[in-house]
């Protein structure tokens, strides 16, 4: 019983190359240099106010950073869930992606899931008990996820120049 238990521990602990084979083939983000883009579709009304609605995204958390600077206790959480609303902000990245062909696609899809998963840590990391008083550690985190969000947010609009 115990060969079984120190078996079962090592194939769910230890890594090899049994467990890490779900990485295996999965597309990489290309350079956006290398993108095929459908010029014609990336200039049309509906993409570019989908593109103007994800740089005002950007914008707004940048925003985020200065105010942070400013009053390191801000709750940003209110303006995070009335200005991000998960829909919008998956059409709007969508409707950008549909002037990509198949190939860069799957890479911006991986990017857009990035920027999705990167605004609800924020959401969660600005959470704070009320009446304590946010710690230059949890600031710190704020500060990062912002800084990882915006670089997010930067990668995928390099797909669109």
């Amino acid at each position: 019983i115990q060969q079984s238990l120190a078996a079962a521990a090592a194939l769910t602990f230890l890594p090899g190359s049994a467990s890490a084979g779900w990485l295996a083939g999965s597309p990489e983000v290309i350079d956006p240099k290398d993108a095929e883009v459908d010029r014609d579709i990336l200039a049309s009304e509906e993409v570019q106010k989908a593109l103007s609605n994800v740089k005002n995204y950007k914008t707004m958390i940048e925003g985020f950073s200065s105010t942070l600077t400013s009053d390191p206790q801000a709750d940003i959480g209110p303006t995070l869930r009335k200005e991000f609303d998960f829909v919008k902000i998956r059409v709007d990245l969508n409707t950008v992606n549909s002037a990509f062909e198949e190939d860069t696609q799957r890479g911006t899809d991986r990017l857009i899931r990035a920027i999705l998963q990167d605004l609800t840590e924020l959401e969660v990391a600005n959470k704070q008990k009320p009446g304590v008083p946010r710690s230059e550690i949890r600031l710190n985190a704020m500060k990062g996820k912002i800084a990882k969000l915006c670089k997010a947010f930067d990668e995928y609009l390099a797909f669109s120049v």
